[in-house]
């Protein structure tokens, strides 16, 4: 069983940064693919980054490539979602999840273990 706590939502104005991190239970975290997934008011949860079982591969939504940048920590247990250059379309709760596969993920259903979520609001 992995147990996910988000942090490092705020509130920041149009091209402002944030750094969020996910910190993982248990013993076996890097067997674990992860992922960010977000879900703004009145919308579906929608896939934004996810990150290989090493780091070394990653895929990210077409909506935040080139701002938004996904890596993990094995030694801690930790992944993070760094956003630069944020819009105010990317208001929304982020949820961080594991899915006990090696390779990048990116559908919302192959996830097993979810987090509580962070909110995060830009403002213009």
């Amino acid at each position: 069983q992995v147990q996910l706590v988000e942090s490092g939502g705020g509130s920041v104005h149009t091209g402002g940064s944030l750094r969020l991190s996910c910190a993982a239970s248990g013993r076996t975290f890097s067997r674990y693919a992860m992922g960010w997934f977000r879900q703004a008011p009145g919308k579906e949860r929608e896939f934004v980054a996810t990150i290989d079982w090493s780091g070394t591969s990653t895929d990210y939504a077409d909506s935040v490539k080139g701002r938004f940048t996904i890596s993990r920590d094995n030694a801690k247990n930790t992944v993070y979602l760094q956003m630069n250059s944020l819009k105010p379309e990317d208001t929304a709760v982020y949820y961080c999840a594991a899915t006990y596969r090696l390779g990048v993920a990116t559908t919302s259903t192959l996830y097993e273990h979810w987090g509580q979520g962070t909110r995060v609001t830009v403002s213009s």
